[in-house]
């Protein structure tokens, strides 16, 4: 319990509410520093709860519609990680948000894999060996490795990408044999939509199973490094955190509703 007070009283010192100006020069609180700081606390809370290191679990801000300000008041709240689902986005906000980690954890098109491969620190959607051969060629010719996830469709659902938990060892064997640019770092998985965040455990608990597993494969280190299980998210990144999730995505409890224009 002492520990989880320091983590309290740390994240509070952390905690710098930004503001923005209004008309009349008075400045106007955002929250989203606040927020921020809220869900920092909740994820480490649950870390604690279940006996793990609250800083092996990262908190990526999700920024889906959010501008670059509301990203950089993020940032400045103490975001190390953004996470963007779309390549246009992310390359509108690009150069004008501070510096931080970039990741892709939207649907990637292999025709658009050359505008981010510079840009981003992790793809965490790849759902077929073609996309990976893409990106491994890109990050070839950028003279760089680019770290991935394969993305697993836990109930596959036609409206989600991602492959069967059954096809994973198959495409990670092909993947590694044929691709010298790209290093698996692990999987991302996204269960079906629930009010209640409890419905999505027997997916999170799998799916950290299915990574428990792919630890045990015997591949070569420089192409397969499983390390990062990515899961949970606003409604239910608390339950992901106490069933092994490395990553947690978190956007609309930070930022606020998305603002579809």
């Amino acid at each position: 319990m002492a520990l989880e007070n320091i983590l309290k009283m740390s994240a509070h010192r952390r905690l710098t509410q930004t503001d923005r100006s209004s008309q009349d020069g008075r400045r106007v609180s955002t929250g989203i520093a606040e927020r921020f700081g809220r869900i920092l606390e909740r994820k480490n809370s649950a870390a604690l709860r279940c006996g793990r290191d609250p800083g092996d679990i990262t908190l990526m801000a999700v920024t889906k519609t959010h501008t670059p300000e509301e990203i950089n008041e993020a940032i400045a709240a103490g975001a190390t990680d953004i996470g963007e689902n779309r390549v246009q986005e992310l390359l509108e906000k690009y150069d004008k948000v501070s510096p931080v980690r970039w990741h892709l954890i939207g649907h990637l098109q292999t025709n658009k894999v050359k505008n981010i491969i510079d840009k981003v620190v992790m793809i965490h959607s790849v759902d077929s060996v073609r996309l990976a051969r893409e990106i491994d060629k890109r990050a070839a010719a950028a003279g760089k490795t680019m770290d991935i996830l394969i993305e697993i469709n836990s109930a596959m659902e036609e409206t989600k990408s991602g492959i069967a938990a059954g096809d994973l060892r198959e495409i990670t064997e092909e993947i590694t044999a044929g691709c010298s640019n790209v290093r698996i770092r692990g999987i991302m998985c996204i269960p079906p939509i629930a009010a209640d965040p409890e419905e999505a455990r027997p997916y999170f608990r799998e799916a950290h199973e299915l990574f428990e597993t792919m630890k045990t494969w015997d591949l070569p280190e420089d192409r397969f490094s499983p390390d990062t299980l990515s899961m949970g998210m606003s409604g239910d990144f608390e339950v992901a955190v106490e069933e092994g999730s490395t990553i947690v995505r978190v956007g609309s409890s930070i930022f606020g509703p998305r603002n579809y224009r």
